[in-house]
């Protein structure tokens, strides 16, 4: 007889209910020492709930974890690190004005980290080992998205580490950071350290991941190596052989110039806000600008500009020709201006509210009656409309905007927006966070409204998403904008380098280049 492996976690029925919904359904995996193991689902399907099980934020309802063949209750967070387990979210918990070694110290207690010279000393060390060197006395807010998620890891890999959650890794990261994170969790596996691996990258869990298993509606649904199973082929195991991913799209056919930014430039309102200058674009009826950046560039600022939230020191801002500089947020919804803002909760919609009353917070200018008194009745139905159209797995338009997953309320933030039908729509990662079959919808909608003549600007870090989407394609870095041509003029190599700030002889060019486009 056969000696029982040895794991470094089991899960044996795990059961989390919610009202109206079953999260988790007798949920059993295994995790062995040294295992990269994938947790993939469509949006909704429980993983998120599973994680936070795992590392004592909820508790289960039913089941058992045994954790080194031992059964455990993990009582909280602290508990889970004090048995070595560590976990990163996809929104990292920094604080912006403290440095690298004060945040660091707020996640150990004193006794693990002796005082913040020795904690110091720690971080290098650790970041010379694992290659996610970093600067212990920069302040957070300096850091790009790519170094303050090393600033995640080194925290969890400052204790002993046996267990390392990774909830969307690469979600924002370049493809020279994510290349990076999985040579850095290839290191901790072959150390002994397990790591449990969400994403919806279903390329970065076939190059990385030796197992995975597969959630639908909460329940497990099945596994697979993804070495020896293809991207789509894990993505039907998600989905469902219904599911056709759209891997081109038809080029679109640009109009007139519905928006026009001339000499912009903006100067930092606070700390962290990045100057803009000298931003020069045209966006045209019938076309898709996608643009590329590492975070913290100047995305922020120049949605805020277009979104009416921010005035320009310099410069003009033109929609459909009309000067709208110092015009305010609604009126430029009136024009037909719509936002998909990147903040899905606090930007996008109200955690508490319902998705009816979500619903108004944009369109309540194209839902008013006379004199703009409110039919509740209708906006429900639209509510309702925007849930079936864009397959929002909710309870129904009453649901609370809080109670859905991120990749379902990310789809009724675009679904709203879209049925306003913009003349111009403005994208901030419209597809961060969700399933692959959720993002094939989106950038199927987004494609129909271009082909109904709106005109669509996309910022994003996803260049796959951009090079699908996009007609045209730039960059912005530093505050800057590269210039601006056609997909088929912007190799890859050629994006990257203007991601980094490097936009060669081309800078004075980039009026010139958007004027030719226009003839």
């Amino acid at each position: 007889m056969s000696e029982k492996k040895a794991m470094r976690l089991e899960l044996l029925a795990l059961t989390k209910a919610y009202p109206g919904c079953i999260a988790n359904d007798s949920v059993s995996l295994q995790v062995e020492p040294g295992e990269i193991h994938a947790l993939l689902g469509e949006n909704g399907a429980g993983k998120s709930t599973l994680m936070k099980m795992i590392y004592g934020v909820v508790k289960p309802d039913a089941g058992q974890m045994l954790w080194n063949d031992k059964e455990v209750s993990i009582s909280g967070p602290a508990h889970a690190r004090q048995l070595g387990m560590g976990m990163v979210f996809q929104h990292f918990s920094l604080f912006e004005t403290l440095t690298v070694t004060e945040n660091i110290a707020l996640y150990l207690t004193p006794a693990e980290y002796g005082n913040l010279e020795q904690l110091r000393a720690r971080i290098i060390a650790v970041g010379d080992e694992y290659g996610l060197a970093i600067n212990p006395d920069r302040l957070v807010h300096s850091l790009s998205v790519g170094e303050q998620q090393r600033v995640e890891i080194i925290r969890c890999l400052l204790q002993d580490i046996q267990l390392l959650i990774l909830d969307e890794p690469t979600a924002v990261l370049t493809p020279p950071e994510v290349a990076q994170l999985i040579d850095v969790l290839k290191k901790l596996a072959r150390k002994g350290c397990s790591i449990l691996f969400i994403s919806h990258k279903l390329h970065e869990v076939n190059a990385l991941c030796d197992k995975a298993t597969i959630l639908r509606g909460g329940k497990v649904t099945g596994t697979c190596i993804p070495r020896d199973t293809s991207p789509s082929q894990m993505a039907r195991l998600m989905l469902g052989d219904e599911l056709e991913l759209q891997e081109s799209m038809p080029a679109g056919h640009a109009g007139d110039c519905l928006l026009a930014l001339d000499k912009i430039a903006v100067k930092p309102r606070d700390a962290f806000a990045i100057h803009l200058q000298d931003i020069h674009l045209r966006l045209h009826a019938g076309e898709i600008l996608g643009l590329a950046g590492v975070a913290g560039n100047g995305q922020d600022e120049l949605v805020d500009l277009i979104n009416g939230e921010l005035r320009s020191d310099s410069g003009s801002l033109l929609f459909s020709g009309k000067d709208i500089g110092l015009t305010a947020v609604q009126q430029r919804r009136e024009l037909g201006l719509a936002v998909v803002p990147a903040d899905r909760i606090g930007r996008g919609a109200l955690g508490n509210m319902s998705l009816t009353e979500n619903n108004l917070l944009t369109s309540y200018i194209t839902q008013t009656g006379r004199l703009g008194w409110l039919h509740w009745p209708s906006i429900k139905a639209r509510a309702a409309t925007i849930i079936e159209r864009f397959k929002v797995k909710a309870t129904g338009p009453e649901a609370s905007a809080k109670s859905l997953s991120g990749g379902n309320l990310q789809k009724f933030i675009i679904g709203r927006e879209i049925l306003q039908n913009p003349k111009v729509l403005v994208c901030f990662h419209p597809t961060w966070g969700v399933d692959v079959g959720a993002a094939n919808l989106i950038h199927q909608s987004l494609i129909a409204l271009r082909d109904q003549g709106a005109a669509i600007l996309v910022i994003s870090e996803d260049l796959d998403e951009l090079y699908l989407l996009a007609d045209r394609l730039g960059a912005l870095c530093g505050g800057r904008l590269s210039p601006l041509a056609t997909k088929a003029e912007v190799p890859l190599g050629q994006l990257g380098q203007w991601m980094t700030g490097n936009f060669g002889s081309h800078l004075a060019d980039n009026t010139t280049m958007e004027v030719a486009h226009a003839h």
